[in-house]
């Protein structure tokens, strides 16, 4: 462990505050106890991984693996333990300076269904479920931070409040981190941490998102007996194809996809409604702006090209059509929008990091992604995304695996960044 390069520092009110000797946090004995204990509990915090997957936690039904979280708060005594209105499960470890409030979050939801297997099987170091990396892990690493503090009997300078939230996947829409900032802690939250995600690298940058639902509707009918009316379908299948060949920067980088389709009724019925759901995202706002710009142009075209092909047809005596004419139409519903923004890379929020990663020997790497963070760091309030240790793959798929080799550095390092933020009270 290289510890020479960390210094323990305090946040107030937006600046960095040295704390007293000793010069290194690492080299203080209470914290090597913790950092070495932390290496020995691994085994145990793997076990809790898998005990957390195991327990389903779909968008929007997250009750259940929140109320295990309520009680493990409790057990572990985190004080004033509670379930806020949006279902974000809260406990704090009160600090002796009130003005400085640390929120350390790990998100509770899956993008699975209800009724997936969440089983986990291991294979070695290698443990499978869904949702085992994301974020089961950054779950279990916060249950394991709460133990060292509480073991260690640390007292901080600040307030930590830790945070499992809801609704980080998907059409959740950061609904539980939005609610923290909006209500349940509005204007108190001073420093925030998501503990999200496998690896050792770290999130300063956030990936904003556009979404959106796009129903496309007609009057419908027979496949064949009213062959001409406009189809929804159709144009719906027009405007994929359009989105398909949209361009969109390598850098910033900027993406799209349509994620999901559905609609009609039968296979000889002309659809009366059809849906896709479109998402975008770029770590820039202005990319961001103009590929939805490039979406909404898409749409319009193919709704132009599916309505201009069937009026022509009908215009042709030879054709088998009817003496409807009704127009399909498009609805474009937004269901998501994630801001972007980034940290100063000079941020002392950045500099404790890199700290905490230099007397571990990790070699600090800062990215963009859509997380939690996302809402503070649009706010403008100081926020990173630890990644948790480990290997993960196939997230979001069902054959999604964790590999545990060196995974305690994730904890360890996640340890070392709270105590840099919040300040041990000597």
């Amino acid at each position: 462990m290289n510890s020479s390069l960390l210094r323990p520092v305090l946040f107030l009110a937006g600046s960095l505050v040295a704390l007293a000797a000793p010069a290194s946090l690492a080299e203080r004995p209470a914290v090597r106890a913790s950092l070495a204990a932390l290496e020995r509990a691994e085994p145990e915090t793997l076990n809790e991984q898998a005990r957390i997957c195991e327990i389903p936690a779909p968008p929007f039904e997250e009750k259940v693996r929140g109320e295990y979280f309520r009680k493990k708060f409790i057990e572990l005594g985190l004080l004033n333990v509670r379930v806020d209105a949006e279902g974000n499960v809260l406990g704090e470890r009160p600090g002796r300076n009130p003005a400085t409030r640390l929120v350390f979050s790990s998100h509770l939801d899956t993008v699975f269904p209800a009724g997936t297997d969440t089983r986990v099987k291991r294979h070695g170091t290698i443990l499978k479920a869904p949702g085992i990396a994301d974020d089961c892990r950054g779950l279990a690493g916060m249950l394991a931070v709460i133990r060292a503090l509480q073991d260690g009997k640390f007292a901080t300078v600040g307030t930590v409040v830790f945070v499992a939230t809801v609704g980080e996947e998907g059409l959740g829409d950061l609904r539980g981190v939005r609610h923290l900032f909006e209500k349940e802690l509005k204007g108190q939250i001073t420093h925030f941490i998501s503990l999200d995600g496998t690896g050792l690298g770290a999130a300063s940058g956030a990936v904003g998102s556009n979404r959106y639902r796009v129903t496309f509707e007609a009057a419908g009918g027979h496949s064949y007996g009213q062959f001409g009316l406009v189809n929804p379908i159709h144009a719906l299948g027009r405007a994929v194809e359009k989105i398909s060949r949209l361009e969109a920067p390598d850098s910033p980088k900027t993406t799209f996809n349509v994620g999901m389709i559905g609609g009609g009724t039968s296979v000889n019925s002309i659809a009366r409604t059809a849906t896709m759901e479109v998402d975008m995202r770029s770590v820039s706002a202005t990319e961001l702006e103009k590929i939805d710009a490039a979406f909404r142009a898409a749409v319009a075209a193919a709704l132009k090209e599916e309505n201009e092909f069937w009026a022509a047809r009908a215009r042709n005596p030879l054709a088998r059509v009817t003496n409807s004419r009704t127009p399909v139409t498009a609805k474009i519903e937004s269901v998501g929008r994630r801001p972007t923004g980034r940290v100063a890379d000079d941020a002392p929020i950045l500099q404790a990091v890199r700290r905490a990663d230099a007397a571990l020997g990790i070699a600090s790497r800062f990215d963009a992604s859509s997380t939690d963070s996302n809402i503070p760091i649009s706010l403008g309030i100081p926020a990173v995304t630890l990644r948790s240790g480990g290997d993960g793959t196939g997230n979001h798929a069902l054959d999604e695996q964790f590999d545990s080799k060196a995974s305690h550095l994730g904890t360890q390092r996640a340890f070392l960044a709270l105590l840099e933020i919040a300040g041990i009270a000597d």
